[in-house]
């Protein structure tokens, strides 16, 4: 018989243990409770067309508004957290967050503030519920949310040098499961409460934890004296992000030498294309199901289910594979896959193809969006790639923007989804040639780009010069 020496068992996990680990568990919870509305907007909008009696387009306009505001302001929110420090961008940000929820606690009622919100023209008052909506969840919840995408990936792939596929894998496939959560969560708040009374909820109790995260939540290791994870003795330490005018220097040479290679210019792109062919597809799935093929909303809400979970596999394998074999295969495959099964959207009328479609369409989409982070890796090694990375989530962000109203405006023309299915695969194919089109994966970018940085702004000290 075996026997386990539970004491045993537990040293050996705390020898072993990294601080990088709890990054990845903290960065998983905090994307997961700042995303609680943007991921539950299909309950939002049903409560908000319900109870204000608003118009389906101008609602579902916020969406779009958000993913807008997020997008444009994603290069700043990386900006922020490579001059100033990620601990205060992400402070920012859940105060940001706590408010945008108090304010939309407040919709359909007297504007709080009024000398605030009063138009100096016509003397109109923002008591408008969609007004409101606008500027409280598209405008002050999008900046928080630009800060949030941003600043906590980008700070999980800082603390490992090496296994970053997996926590990648990991903070990817769990926060992206994030919506089977928070979809439930907000609303059964919604069904026993009113709705100022849900998001005041929303607003405590979201606050707390990630208040409460952050408190633990260091933007570098070198901030808790620590290497990465994976990191030999040989390694030069990580550079200490507690100077904001080191950070700066170091933010403004890697940034200059970074636009001169074609993978700064041509990950935005790809992001983009390849949000705009999932986007014109999971904004429009479901009422294609129901009005065009006349199956039933509880059976058409199976397939964002099915897209949902078979894309959190591939959420996970993909940063795993692309750390392993490149990051370019991997991206092109799954942006391959996900134009591909998209054609079945052609043929499907029966539920159960349209739940095979919803099986392989969320092996591409989950590929999709979850190797950014390795490829930077790849590309600029452990240099300040937040600005980089806000610049991939602008293109992202405008992507789903853009798809989401082509499907739109193309059944509103047609009264046919045809051309916007053929937009959407051609978007992704078009994602494959530009990554083709990038630089090989196998060496850095710009390995010596520290060497213009004066030496107490270096992470690794000169070499010595040779006597004479």
């Amino acid at each position: 018989m075996v026997t386990v020496n539970v004491g045993n068992l537990a040293q050996t996990v705390r020898d072993h243990y990294h601080f990088a680990w709890s990054i990845v568990a903290m960065g998983t919870a905090l994307r997961i409770a700042g995303n609680f509305v943007s991921q539950a907007f299909a309950v939002i909008l049903v409560v908000l067309q319900e109870q204000f009696a608003g118009l389906l387009t101008l609602i579902i306009m916020a969406q779009v508004f958000r993913s807008v505001a997020s997008a444009l302001l994603s290069p700043a929110a990386g900006w922020v957290g490579d001059r100033y420090g990620v601990r205060r961008s992400l402070l920012v940000a859940a105060t940001l967050y706590v408010v945008g929820m108090l304010l939309l606690a407040t919709i359909g009622k007297e504007a709080p503030w009024p000398w605030l919100l009063k138009n100096p023209l016509t003397g109109w008052y923002f008591d408008n519920p969609i007004i409101q909506l606008y500027l409280y969840y598209s405008l002050v919840l999008g900046l928080a949310q630009a800060l949030f995408t941003v600043n906590i990936p980008t700070t999980v792939a800082a603390w490992f040098k090496r296994k970053l596929g997996v926590a990648v894998g990991i903070q990817q496939s769990v926060g992206g499961m994030g919506a089977s959560i928070t979809a439930p969560g907000l609303a059964f708040l919604l069904s026993k409460l009113e709705w100022d009374a849900a998001f005041l909820i929303v607003a405590l109790v979201g606050g707390v934890i990630i208040f409460a995260l952050l408190a633990k939540f260091h933007g570098e290791p070198a901030d808790r004296g620590m290497q990465p994870y994976g990191a030999t003795e040989d390694d030069p330490p990580p550079a200490s992000t507690s100077d904001p005018e080191v950070n700066k220097l170091r933010s403004q040479v890697f940034l200059r030498r970074a636009r001169r290679t074609r993978a700064f210019w041509n990950l935005p792109a790809i992001h983009h294309v390849g949000c705009v062919g999932h986007a014109i597809v999971i904004w429009h799935i479901v009422f294609f199901a129901t009005e065009v093929h006349q199956i039933s909303l509880a059976m058409a809400a199976w397939i964002v289910t099915i897209y949902t979970l078979t894309s959190v596999l591939t959420r996970f394998a993909t940063p795993i594979l692309a750390d392993r074999f490149g990051a370019k295969p991997i991206m092109a495959v799954a942006y391959f896959l996900q134009g591909i099964t998209v054609l079945m959207l052609f043929w499907a009328e029966e539920t159960w193809e349209f739940y095979v479609f919803a099986a392989l369409f969320g092996v591409g989409f989950g590929g999709e969006m979850s190797a950014f982070l390795v490829i930077n890796r790849q590309y600029y090694g452990m240099g300040p790639v937040r600005t980089l990375f806000g610049f991939q989530h602008l293109g992202s962000g405008l992507g789903m923007a853009v798809g989401g109203l082509i499907g739109g405006l193309v059944y509103d023309i047609y009264n046919s989804y045809d051309i916007a299915w053929i937009i959407s695969v051609g978007a992704s194919w078009a994602g494959v040639v530009l990554i083709l089109l990038l630089e090989p994966t196998s060496r850095l970018l710009m390995p010596d780009w520290e060497d213009e940085l004066p030496e107490r702004a270096r992470s690794t000290p000169p070499a010595p010069t040779a006597a004479t």
